[in-house]
């Protein structure tokens, strides 16, 4: 834990490395630092670029520092509310949330994962999952304290999807396992990379499961996870995979595919075609539509009644933070 450390200097928190860092507020016992509010902000101010432009941009940045401040300072009082009526995160369900993540978008490992992080949002791993933790706690506090107060008739629900089926159409996808021959540089290599592919379809035919020999031959990443890419869009992958995929049934292997280094054997697991997902699945995002407009003066009260309890204490002034 941080020490605060109470002078006629300004309050700092001592790390680990002996880094002084200027705590800005205390929400009760929490500390919003300088460079956490910093961080915040460049993310923040990061996500307005991506979904605004012109007048309207530059007035949401008027507000934006004012905005992230207090989104820190509600984050730690709805934190502290969870706790108090025992909303939990394990560690063992946020581990499966990296995983997921992980497959959605072919990330092989922890550390490909955490190199994207840093390169989109400029936070590691760790960060990430404590960020999303504590998102997750933020909601469903105001799920169970607020949202469900609201209610919205089943028939309501409905009638919204039948006429916004277009919104929960997904696109054409499938899931395929490889399976990667290096095809060498010298013309020996490329025929003993033939045999083995040949090899291996032998033993495919004998019996042997594609997953199994992926294990034992792959050189892909994904070789830990059986050659599972995992649910792809179309066009995302190599045309020639993608092409020998989409014409494929379930559990069939492919020919080999050659590409410029490697030769590839898949295997489609599953396709979906252009379906619409059923109204049981996308219900509780409907619901949460609904709600949406009809809770915007809930929240704000429900926040503001936190607020007047919390113990919020600005070791420096608010209006100097908001200067930057």
């Amino acid at each position: 834990m941080k020490k605060l450390l109470f002078s006629l200097l300004p309050v700092v928190a001592l790390c680990a490395a002996d880094v002084r860092e200027e705590i800005l507020v205390i929400v009760n016992g929490h500390t919003i630092t300088r460079r956490a509010f910093q961080q915040a902000v460049e993310q923040d101010a990061a996500a307005l670029y991506r979904q605004f432009s012109g007048k309207e941009l530059d007035g949401k940045l008027r507000d934006a520092r004012e905005k992230t401040l207090q989104g820190l300072v509600d984050a730690f009082i709805l934190q502290d509310k969870g706790n108090e009526v025992g909303i939990l995160v394990p560690d063992d369900y946020m581990r499966t949330v990296v995983e997921d993540f992980k497959k959605q978008y072919n990330f092989a490992t922890d550390a490909d994962f955490e190199k994207a992080l840093k390169g989109s949002v400029g936070i590691g791993l760790p960060d990430w999952i404590k960020q999303q933790k504590q998102q997750m706690i933020q909601q469903e506090v105001l799920r169970k304290e607020v949202y469900a107060k609201i209610a919205i008739e089943d028939q309501e629900l409905r009638a919204f999807y039948e006429d916004h089926k277009d919104e929960y159409r997904m696109p054409s996808r499938f899931r395929i396992r490889e399976l990667v021959v290096p095809k060498g540089a010298t013309a020996e290599e490329q025929a003993a990379a033939k045999t083995k592919i040949e090899e291996i379809q032998t033993a495919l035919k004998g019996g042997k499961s594609f997953e199994e020999m992926v294990k034992e031959h792959s050189s892909s990443p994904s070789k830990s996870l059986g050659g599972d890419l995992g649910w792809i869009g179309k066009g995302l992958m190599r045309p020639a995979i993608e092409q020998a995929a989409l014409v494929m049934k379930s559990d069939q292997i492919s020919a080999p595919i050659e590409t410029d280094k490697d030769i590839y054997l898949i295997q489609l697991i599953a396709a979906e075609d252009d379906l619409v997902k059923p109204f049981s699945e996308v219900k509780p995002l409907i619901l949460q539509k609904l709600q949406e407009p009809k809770a915007q003066n809930a929240i704000q009260n429900y926040l503001q009644g936190l607020r007047i309890r919390a113990n919020i204490r600005y070791q420096v002034p608010k209006e100097t933070i908001l200067k930057g």
